[in-house]
């Protein structure tokens, strides 16, 4: 193991505190730099490394590329007692998503039901951060977003639909924990690409394919071509639907058309949809945590295929991966820290901090 690739752990508080600075004296204000903040942190603490803060370097390159406004606002528009749009302003996605969803939320404590599109936006990180505001609001969700070409269509070879995730969840019951789904389309998520380049790791041959159209283990190679849609044409399909529901309908980019946050050539243009609901809309509040307590116990509790010592609910391992590292630290490598500090230094700001 060289210096580079040790393992360093780094406290969630710190972490945020950090963030928020960077942010600030990069021009974000202070409530949507705590929020872009508790987005990265919250993938870190759950195991979600490719949606971290790692992420830092590439939205302040974006800043200082004048392709994303740091002071931007995101604005609201009511269209329906139960349907809003909101605009991003080019600005964080972190800050326009968080505020769909809170309208959301308000809707639909009023109606049962509420729905908001975002457009103009940007990266918001990892969805499974937006799906808990509602979870521990006592909702259910859906979050979709479309992304940058990362995809082909099934039968094609070249980039056009994004590595979009698909992101929902319920609250649990008395006895059971929240369902948190939050996955891509794609074999694996780009992030996972980005990090084994940034880490000097292998990644599987499974996952993409190189700019001639081969299997590759090498990240850098994956990145100039293509990622694999999971379950061929479904996947494909998958990504379609993000694009129709997050770019089509809100007035956003599409059909290849989203910038990505490693691309500092334009605005982002990405567009979410964000769906709030109450769970006791059909059955009793009590009856929908018992139905749920019902649900976790036989999924948990299901016969195990040979070599199966657990069987997880969605969502079961990232939690427990946060409970974990919200106790012992965020591990990152210390090249990853450096590469964090790096910018600090630039902005003036003091260091990230790891646990001693």
């Amino acid at each position: 193991m060289t210096e580079a690739t040790k393992t360093v752990c780094v406290r969630h508080e710190a972490a945020e505190a950090f963030v928020a600075t960077l942010l600030q004296a990069s021009g974000v204000s202070k409530q949507n730099a705590e929020i872009v903040a508790r987005g990265l942190v919250q993938a870190d603490l759950r195991g979600v490394e490719s949606h971290g803060i790692n992420r830092m370097p590439s939205y302040l390159a974006r800043i200082q590329n004048g392709v994303l406004d740091p002071t931007a606002e995101p604005t609201i528009k009511q269209v329906t007692p139960v349907v809003a749009q909101v605009d991003g302003n080019n600005g964080f996605g972190f800050p326009a998503a968080h505020l769909a969803m809170e309208t959301a939320i308000a809707m639909a404590r009023t109606f049962g039901i509420g729905m908001v599109s975002v457009k103009h936006s940007n990266h918001f990180g990892m969805s499974a951060w937006i799906v808990r505001q509602a979870v521990d609001a006592g909702m259910m969700s859906l979050v979709f977003t479309n992304s940058s070409p990362a995809l082909p269509v099934w039968g094609g070879k070249s980039q056009l639909v994004g590595v979009s995730p698909i992101a929902c969840g319920a609250p649990g019951g008395e006895d059971s924990i929240p369902f948190i789904l939050d996955m891509a389309p794609s074999v694996a998520a780009r992030g996972k690409i980005h990090k084994a380049l940034r880490r000097g790791d292998k990644i599987p041959t499974d996952w993409a394919l190189d700019g001639e159209g081969h299997p590759t283990d090498d990240p850098e190679e994956a990145l100039k071509g293509v990622m694999l849609p999971m379950g061929g044409p479904k996947g494909s399909a998958l990504a379609i639907m993000m694009d129709v529901f997050s770019g089509v309908l809100s007035g956003s980019a599409f059909a290849g058309g989203v910038t990505g946050p490693y691309d500092m050539s334009k605005p982002g243009d990405v567009g979410h949809f964000i769906i709030a609901l109450r769970p006791d809309l059909f059955v009793s509040l009590d009856d929908f945590r018992q139905r749920m307590d019902v649900l976790y116990q036989r999924v948990v509790g299901s016969d195990k295929m040979a070599g199966v010592d657990r069987i997880y609910f969605p969502g079961e391992i990232e939690q427990l991966t946060e409970r974990r590292r919200r106790k012992d630290g965020i591990p990152f490598v210390q090249s990853e820290i450096d590469a964090l500090n790096t910018e600090a230094k630039k902005l003036g700001v003091a260091g990230l901090q790891v646990v001693p």
